[in-house]
């Protein structure tokens, strides 16, 4: 199967895109990013991981997206645009971006990106470039464009409430309105070129630096996109293209009712009729963006939960058989030495630990579900296996601090007497040691956790909507020359230090 080709010994950082600094809002692909990637080959890390970068739609989360291959226009750099002679600076400085820089405002920096491209749109004449990138990227990008163009038509309102002819996608109905929301339409093309063209420079300028990237791919997506009004064929949908069952996790100890995601679910059986081609498309594509991924929720594939449609909670949903194997070996057969984590979180069963085995790809292991008392867990440092990577916490997870400051009693105890600790006061460096220690070929740490930030500073609370979720930026001048060293020391005393020059580091591995 999927052959360990990949996996060395190194390091890397979790951070967001969106929370890079900027003075518009919200992280993006300029100037800060390219500060970023500097830092990250200073401190000897060799991989940068970010979060899915889709456009964003309810809850403004990274895993409910408007396209499972769209790329997020709040990410363009503005002043790049500027640069090019597309954009006046001064129109970007009398924008409101929100009145608090150290987290993002969507509604604020969406409605005043969207005046910016807009006018960036009207000054941009080079049509050749654009006709390429659309001839390029026509399996997606015209539904997409449409979609977008509808939406903003229809006053934001999902498509399942649109007027039948476009819900139900009867062509002369679409040709109508084609013709009619033609120049939105090109428009959100012109957004996607731009947004590839600046990752992909963003993307060279780190590779060339050391600096490798792991992406994430939701395993579902959202209802109200771009992907299954297009393709209804491929979701579990009645004959009003409405879900007969969504997608969430069961009751457990964190949560009496379950998780009601509420994303549609595949039609396995009609996606293993032409061998799986969209899912083979979609990793392709995001294996151009990046060069790793991450697959959310893995154990999904072995069965997922389904919940009926309309239910209110999660508790009268049933486990079914996911694809499995079979679709495994399709994608390794389709996309050559794929490089790919599973997010192997959650309730696992022998099943899925079995087809985890059977996949090559490693999973991951949190070092927060580590301290349980009265339990041993196999996330424990002395526990773990090689073919992994080890993270102290996720975008899921409290960070460190967090943790340290509201852990029972007990669990603390034992996390301080495994960690060698008289109080928590240096945790987040013991748990950054033990992560960076252990023999987990990859070991991730957010930047939250090397700052020691608290519990504002964690990117969402899961089964909650709106408040601090997606919104932290990490503070200008936290990326400091101190920090980098003390990062790189200890990167390479654990023989993780990235490549330099062609030669390792000192004690790498």
């Amino acid at each position: 199967m999927a052959r360990k080709t990949w996996m060395t010994r190194a390091a890397g950082v979790l951070l967001p895109v969106s929370s890079l600094p900027s003075k518009y809002g919200i992280g993006t692909f300029g100037q800060a990013a390219r500060d970023w990637v500097d830092f990250l080959a200073r401190a000897k890390q060799r991989y940068w991981q970010v979060l899915p970068m889709g456009p964003t739609s309810f809850g403004d989360s990274p895993y409910q997206s408007y396209s499972a291959f769209a790329g997020n226009p709040l990410f363009i750099d503005l002043e790049l645009l500027c640069r090019q002679g597309l954009l006046k600076k001064g129109r970007c400085k009398r924008t409101d971006w929100g009145a608090d820089r150290s987290y993002v405002d969507y509604d604020t920096v969406r409605a005043g990106r969207e005046k910016l491209l807009r006018k960036t749109f009207e000054n941009f004449t080079d049509q050749k470039a654009l006709a390429r990138f659309r001839k390029q990227n026509k399996s997606w990008v015209e539904d997409y464009a449409l979609y977008m163009a509808l939406k903003g038509r229809m006053g934001g309102r999902p498509w399942t409430e649109w007027e039948e002819g476009l819900r139900l996608r009867d062509p002369k109905v679409l040709d109508a309105w084609k013709e009619r929301c033609k120049e939105d339409v090109d428009y959100h093309v012109f957004t996607q070129y731009l947004f590839f063209q600046q990752w992909g420079d963003l993307k060279k300028y780190a590779n060339e630096k050391g600096v490798r990237i792991i992406g994430d791919a939701p395993i579902y997506v959202a209802m109200d996109s771009a992907d299954v009004w297009a393709q209804p064929q491929l979701f579990q949908l009645d004959e009003n293209n409405l879900p007969t069952e969504v997608a969430g996790c069961p009751p457990d100890a964190f949560s009496e009712d379950g998780q009601l995601w509420g994303n549609p679910l595949y039609r396995w059986d009609e996606m293993a009729k032409d061998g799986y081609s969209w899912w083979i498309q979609r990793i392709k594509a995001n294996l151009s963006m990046y060069d790793v991924l991450r697959i959310d929720h893995f154990r999904g594939l072995e069965s997922y939960y389904a919940i009926p449609y309309g239910d209110d909670t999660a508790r009268n949903g049933r486990w079914r058989k996911g694809p499995g194997m079979n679709f495994i070996r399709k994608i390794n057969e389709s996309v050559e030495n794929a490089a790919i984590i599973a997010e192997d979180l959650g309730l696992l069963t022998p099943a899925v630990y079995r087809l985890l085995k059977s996949s090559g790809y490693p999973g991951m292991k949190v070092l927060q579900f580590a301290f349980s008392a009265g339990e041993e867990s196999t996330y424990l440092p002395h526990n773990l296996p090689t073919h992994c990577v080890v993270y102290t916490g996720t975008h899921d997870n409290d960070t460190v601090r967090g943790w340290l400051d509201t852990a029972s009693p007990a669990d603390l105890k034992l996390a301080l007497d495994y960690l060698g600790l008289e109080d928590a006061k240096d945790g987040n460096w013991a748990f950054i040691r033990a992560a960076l220690g252990s023999v987990a070929d990859l070991a991730v740490i957010p930047l939250q956790d090397y700052l020691n930030l608290g519990s504002e500073a964690r990117m969402n609370i899961p089964s909650t909507v709106g408040g601090i979720n997606w919104r932290w930026r990490c503070p200008k001048d936290c990326t400091t020359k101190k920090l980098a060293k003390k990062m790189a020391r200890l990167t390479t005393i654990y023989g993780r230090a990235r490549e330099t020059g062609g030669k390792k580091d000192a004690h790498a591995g």
